[in-house]
């Protein structure tokens, strides 16, 4: 059943080239079980997420209790981290959940038959021609940084559908990229030092907030905010044809 054929009322999870329908009254469970099997990943909650019907709208409620998801809708203009315990209306027609559970970073489309409200605006993404500099919201990334991004994001963008990803790990990361380790690294901590600053959750160093947490989430505010997309992969494309050393 494709997208166009939803019946109104209904919301249907679209993962790994399947689709899972949530009708009113019986909620659809996400997890390590349940309605949508994502995957037999020790870390991932039995009981993740869940699409439930309430007070004539659709939510999104996050039943687990260690776990956060991102959620956007697919013109970036609408994100939402969801805390254990939380749950956001599904106003929108159509929003993209991503979430790690250890090494695995996963995501999902989400399809609204009936939203209640209609998207406009303008993306909060630009270029600028001159410095190559790109500008989400009020952060601006140097070339260098957009590159560091699209190369942590390359598992996921070059996948034909959503579901499980593998982000690398900073050494693989920079080895892509011709870069030493520690530029990586000093790289990485400014991308996600600007991001903090202007108010992106879960991005901060130090204490406790391990190295490969803080990529995955900066994986997925990238994708969530459209900071990083599939044309973005003709920037490490440019890397191969130049032969090793890369830039």
């Amino acid at each position: 059943m494709s997208a166009a054929a939803v019946d109104a009322g209904t919301v249907t999870v679209e993962f790994c080239g399947e689709e899972f329908v949530a009708v009113p009254g019986t909620p659809l469970t996400i997890g390590r079980t349940g309605d949508v099997e994502i995957d037999d990943n020790p870390f991932l909650h039995r009981s993740f997420l869940q699409v439930v019907h309430d007070g004539g709208l659709w939510w999104l409620s996050n039943v687990g209790t260690t776990l956060t998801a991102t959620v956007a809708d697919k013109k970036g203009l609408f994100q939402a981290w969801l805390n254990p315990g939380a749950r956001i209306p599904l106003a929108l027609e159509r929003f993209t959940v991503w979430f790690t559970a250890g090494p695995t970073t996963y995501d999902f489309d989400v399809v609204v038959g009936s939203p209640a409200f209609t998207s406009t605006g303008t993306e909060a993404l630009e270029e600028d021609a001159a410095t190559g500099e790109t500008t989400v919201g009020r952060v601006t990334f140097t070339p260098d940084q957009k590159l560091l991004i699209v190369a942590l994001a390359e598992p996921l963008l070059r996948r034909s559908y959503a579901g499980p990803g593998q982000i690398p790990s900073s050494a693989d990361a920079a080895a892509r990229l011709g870069w030493k380790v520690t530029k990586f690294n000093r790289k990485l901590d400014n991308v996600c030092q600007k991001l903090a600053d202007a108010g992106t959750r879960g991005l901060h160093g130090g204490p406790g907030k391990l190295a490969s947490n803080r990529k995955s989430r900066l994986v997925e505010h990238a994708l969530s905010t459209r900071l990083v997309t599939e044309a973005d992969l003709v920037l490490l494309d440019a890397i191969d044809s130049e032969g090793p050393g890369g830039k």
